[in-house]
């Protein structure tokens, strides 16, 4: 139990390590993961948890900013880390610095770094068909330009698959066509006798649902935390557990009569007797406003109860007229387990009309993390 705080994120790093071997055991021989610690590590806290996985061996990592990366150095984290958004020519000199890999979009950005006259190592893009960033393969002759920077050392090849985690035979074709896509690129610049480094393609979904695909890194994202995005199907079901757990403390219990409205713009009325408990945490906290009359719950004391009324900027109500002996200073779980109940954080995504990447990237700095 966390005393004196009125909403708190507890991150099991056992939890971590244990998803880091399972998913290791569902690697094709050869390839290794690559620890997506961006967005603070997907809101667990990157330094802690990219320090437990260093630990489990894990030596190559990725980060979505420049100053990710740099807080990592910072922090005394070793081995590889590849920035996987955009670098400008004014940021090759902490490239450098830092020792960190960028991933390359085009020949502009290529030659723009180039001529700095720092060396750096960095992956190429290439667009398979996600259309966000990289070179379409049918510029070839773009591709390699970029290979033939002077000041760059090719560290890598990647792209990303936009529907992996889609089992629809549109999307399957969609994706075995950007693979298809990737692998020829990839072949025809090594018949020309180009090093492309190491090989990346796949994300969660990609080594879920494509786990023949022969890479030397699979990027782990939210995989690693222990969820998948949604509750969507997928091929290879490892066996992951949730590193994080998101909990509150009543603040207030009262029972209201019924007809009575609760919350901003009246849209929930009670329709009996109800016993209301107020909590300590909203959506500036990262609990999405439109979860309640959703589906949005929480556990107090071992039982599932629902959010009802508006949630609002610091606070959130519960309707806890079914269960026993609830006072000020409860703990009310919005994801994880409390006794024989449990709210996954898919579920809690499903409630907020969204995906568990975002549920997890987009909780305030107001709740503090405490690591168990």
């Amino acid at each position: 139990m966390v005393n004196g705080k009125r909403a708190w994120i507890e991150i099991n790093l056992d939890a971590l390590a244990h998803n880091v071997h399972e998913i290791d055991s569902h690697l094709p021989d050869r390839c290794k993961l690559m620890a997506i610690v961006k967005a603070d590590a997907y809101g667990h806290g990157a330094e802690r948890v990219a320090e437990r996985l260093w630990a489990e061996g894990i030596d190559t990592f990725a980060v979505a900013t420049m100053a990710e990366g740099i807080s990592l150095r910072k922090s005394g984290l070793k081995g590889d880390i590849l920035l996987l958004g955009y670098a400008f020519p004014s940021d090759a000199e902490t490239l450098n610095k830092y020792d960190l890999e960028t991933l390359i979009v085009d020949s502009a950005q290529a030659n723009a770094l180039s001529e700095t006259g720092h060396k750096l190592r960095v992956h190429i893009a290439i667009d398979t068909g996600m259309h966000r960033l990289g070179t379409e393969p049918k510029n070839l002759s773009e591709i390699e330009s970029i290979l033939k920077c002077k000041n760059l050392t090719i560290a890598g090849v990647a792209s990303h698959l936009a529907v992996s985690d889609s089992q629809s035979n549109d999307d399957v074709e969609f994706t075995n066509a950007q693979i298809k896509t990737y692998y020829e690129t990839v072949s025809m610049l090594r018949d020309k006798g180009y090093d492309l480094g190491k090989l990346h393609i796949q994300a969660s979904y990609g080594l879920c649902n494509y786990p023949q695909l022969q890479c030397d890194y699979a990027r782990m994202g939210i995989m690693l935390y222990g969820v998948m995005s949604d509750n969507s199907n997928v091929k290879i079901k490892p066996d992951l557990r949730p590193v994080l757990s998101l909990r509150t403390r009543i603040i207030q219990v009262r029972w209201i009569e019924a007809g009575e409205s609760v919350s901003y713009g009246r849209t929930f009325s009670t329709d009996r007797p109800t016993k209301l408990a107020t909590v300590g945490i909203g959506y500036a906290d990262g609990v999405p406003r439109h979860m309640s009359g959703n589906g949005g719950m929480c556990i107090v004391h071992g039982i599932k109860v629902p959010i009802v009324g508006r949630i609002c900027m610091d606070l959130l109500m519960l309707d806890v007229t079914d269960v026993d002996n609830v006072t000020p200073g409860d703990i009310a779980t919005l994801i994880g387990k409390d006794g024989d109940n449990v709210i996954r954080c898919e579920d809690f995504a499903a409630a907020s009309s969204t995906i568990t990447n975002e549920i997890l990237s987009r909780m305030g700095p107001r709740l503090e993390k405490y690591y168990i």
